[in-house]
């Protein structure tokens, strides 16, 4: 698969990097085995957050970019996700392409053997960067104090860092690089932050935030200890980096909640929306130039820097907004427009996924089958759509109010189970 990218990137040089994974050593130095077999030259960055493989891709002049990681999928799970030349996650069609050359056995040996080099720049470009991005000596004069959840992932070698570098007071809970992740799960949720909210509470923080395995979603949690949703947190910094530059496009997901229209248009700013995933947002952000990305599950992105998700650029721009103003962050998230939204998942095989949704299809004929089906009722909707990394259905909702939402959730959920039942 390695010499397959190759292949399709044309050469080298190509950066490799890693996440905490116990795979993650040996699959990167396979990769760049089979890159220097096919005679490209590649770097190793070693272990590195995602988004720093992707800045770090562009910014050092790499032909692309190959990240070992599985994100935020269980310990036992790895993969490959490739960068293009700019930095960017490569489109579906060339996935396609790489996967058609893997299958056609369209890769062949180089003429000579590539080099592997270390790139020992790449952490110390990625923070270069995310400072150069925000007014530091704003955020060095609050001193904001930040608790910092590693999740026992790639993170914890960049975003402590960044904090100190912009003279923040930081703690940091389940800081250890760990492939079991052993402190609360690789996936950051609302439900397992409860460590997150006491260590805010506890040391008077005025911020704490979590990151996913690899480093490129966060989500937050504001001084009274609540944890804000993907949604609320996109909502605040939205709302912060478009109060400067009035007019700049967002874009988001079909599944993400609707209060980010209102916010764009206080702004004068439109609201593009694209299938799930973040590969779908990052390339839309690119084409339209937009400024602002993000995903309801703490996927944020900030053109500027990169058209990706990124957790440490995420949390420098809400130490930006703390930084500039005089209200607390609960204050701020208080004052967002109402947005009630959740999601459950579904084990589920791939084959029983296409079931439920062909059942729900026919049921519902009037709905958007764009990605999945996503049922508009009234001012709520569902979205029922296949993960792209797990056997699971994904199911999400947003309602007017909490009630609601759980019985809007809860009532999709059951209708799936039925169907998987053969009802």
């Amino acid at each position: 698969m390695a010499m397959s990218i190759s292949a399709h990137l044309g050469g080298g040089p190509v950066l490799v990097g890693h996440d905490g994974r116990h795979s993650g050593p040996a699959v990167a130095k396979a990769v760049c085995s089979a890159l220097n077999y096919a005679g490209a030259d590649c770097s190793l960055a070693g272990l590195v957050p995602t988004p720093c493989l992707e800045y770090s891709t562009r910014k050092l002049g790499y032909r692309g970019g190959i990240m070992v990681t599985a994100s935020h999928n269980p310990p036992e799970y790895n993969g490959m996700k490739v960068v293009a030349s700019d930095g960017v996650e490569i489109p579906r069609e060339d996935e396609e392409k790489i996967e058609g050359i893997y299958r056609d056995k369209a890769f062949r040996p180089g003429e000579k053997y590539g080099v592997m080099r270390a790139e020992d720049g790449a952490i110390p470009a990625y923070l270069d960067g995310i400072k150069s991005q925000v007014d530091a000596s704003a955020v060095r004069a609050r001193g904001p104090s930040v608790v910092i959840d590693a999740g026992n992932g790639a993170q914890a070698v960049a975003a402590p860092q960044l904090c100190r570098d912009l003279g923040c007071t930081v703690e940091v809970i389940n800081s250890g690089i760990d492939g079991d992740f052993p402190g609360r799960g690789p996936e950051p949720t609302p439900a397992n932050l409860g460590g997150l909210s006491e260590a805010v509470l506890r040391t008077g923080a005025d911020l704490g935030v979590a990151f996913d395995g690899d480093g490129d979603r966060s989500l937050f949690c504001d001084d009274k200890g609540e944890v804000l949703t993907g949604d609320r947190s996109a909502l605040l910094l939205a709302g912060f980096v478009l109060g400067s530059s009035p007019g700049s496009a967002v874009v988001t997901c079909l599944n993400s909640g609707g209060a980010i229209e209102g916010v764009a248009a206080g702004h004068g700013s439109p609201v593009i929306r694209t299938k799930v995933g973040s590969v779908a947002v990052s390339r839309r952000m690119v084409s339209e130039d937009a400024l602002v990305g993000f995903e309801e599950n703490g996927g944020f992105m900030y053109g500027r820097h990169g058209q990706v998700r990124d957790g440490a650029m995420s949390l420098a721009l809400m130490l930006g907004l703390v930084s500039s103003s005089d209200m607390p962050l609960s204050s701020m998230a208080a004052a967002l427009p109402p947005s009630f939204t959740s999601k459950e998942k579904i084990p589920c095989s791939a084959a029983d996924a296409e079931r439920v949704l062909d059942v729900l299809r026919s049921e519902h004929p009037e709905a958007d089958t764009t990605d999945g089906i996503r049922i508009a009722q009234g001012g709520s909707w569902t979205m029922v759509r296949p993960s792209g990394t797990e056997p699971l259905i994904r199911v999400y909702a947003e309602s007017h109010s909490e009630a609601a939402l759980s019985e809007l959730l809860s009532g999709q959920v059951r209708r799936i189970r039925e169907i998987l039942d053969g009802g």
